[in-house]
């Protein structure tokens, strides 16, 4: 069993905007703040087109043989391109089953346009039968395949107006939720050279994704209610012996409100 569940977090791709726009001779935060001026007098949002985001974080949880891991790609210095190979390669090693929320409609077509421009070489992810004849039937890019469950799009019944926050199905749950951040502060964060409040934001989103997951197992009868305790227990154990302050909240947080 390789369950490959992940999240990823964005900024402005200012580079790109000054290209697109012609916005030259100004800081960074002039041009994403230009940017989110046009895109709210487009659509009434700040939020900007997929195209237009740059990658900063990619976290992971990975359920592998006996072991679940979670961490972040690359180190706190590693740069968009080294982020979205490792992903990708991750993707090549494993053939693993991803898993998201939402990740249809926003984390993989902004993953597309990065490795695009980056020039990244992915051919597991994007076999779609011509070299494995397995992949035709079941691949990462067909949206009704299970090589990616979009959790949000199938718990939804593919109806957009059944869209739920995951923040929200997270906490009706008794999960965490949201942790000291929300997506809306990762550019200012960002700004002020944080990138490790970035990551530790986006692990924890992701746990609260890997355990709506196990809840989606259970009702799917994948996983008995024994088997999920167990696989949450096993999760549990791994946050406690991480040592990074930010799991253990998160197990705190969660097994408080259980």
């Amino acid at each position: 069993m390789n369950i490959f569940v992940f999240d990823i977090e964005t900024v402005p791709d200012v580079q790109s905007g000054r290209r697109i726009h012609d916005f030259h001779d100004i800081s960074d935060d002039d041009v994403a703040q230009a940017m989110f001026k046009l895109r709210r007098e487009q659509t009434g949002s700040e939020f900007l087109r997929l195209h237009l985001h740059r990658v900063v974080a990619i976290s992971i949880v990975f359920r592998h043989g006996d072991t679940v891991k979670v961490w972040s790609l690359g180190d706190e210095q590693a740069d968009e391109k080294e982020i979205v190979q490792r992903f990708f390669d991750g993707i090549d090693r494993y053939t693993p089953t991803l898993v998201s929320w939402n990740g249809g409609g926003f984390d993989l077509p902004v993953l597309h346009y990065r490795a695009l421009l980056h020039g990244i070489t992915a051919e597991r992810y994007w076999e779609n039968g011509d070299q494995d004849n397995s992949f035709r039937w079941n691949n990462y890019l067909s949206r009704f395949h299970a090589r990616h469950t979009d959790l949000m799009d199938v718990i939804a019944g593919y109806q957009p107006r059944a869209n739920a926050p995951l923040d929200e199905i997270a906490t009706m749950l008794g999960f965490p939720g949201k942790m000291g951040m929300d997506g809306s502060k990762v550019w200012p964060t960002y700004q002020r050279g944080d990138i490790k409040a970035i990551r530790d934001y986006c692990e924890t989103d992701v746990l609260n994704t890997y355990l709506v997951y196990l809840r989606f197992e259970v009702i799917r009868g994948n996983l008995t209610e024994a088997e999920y305790q167990e696989e949450a227990d096993l999760l549990e154990n791994v946050l406690r012996d991480s040592g990074a302050e930010h799991l253990t909240a998160f197990a705190d947080a969660w097994r408080t409100d259980s």
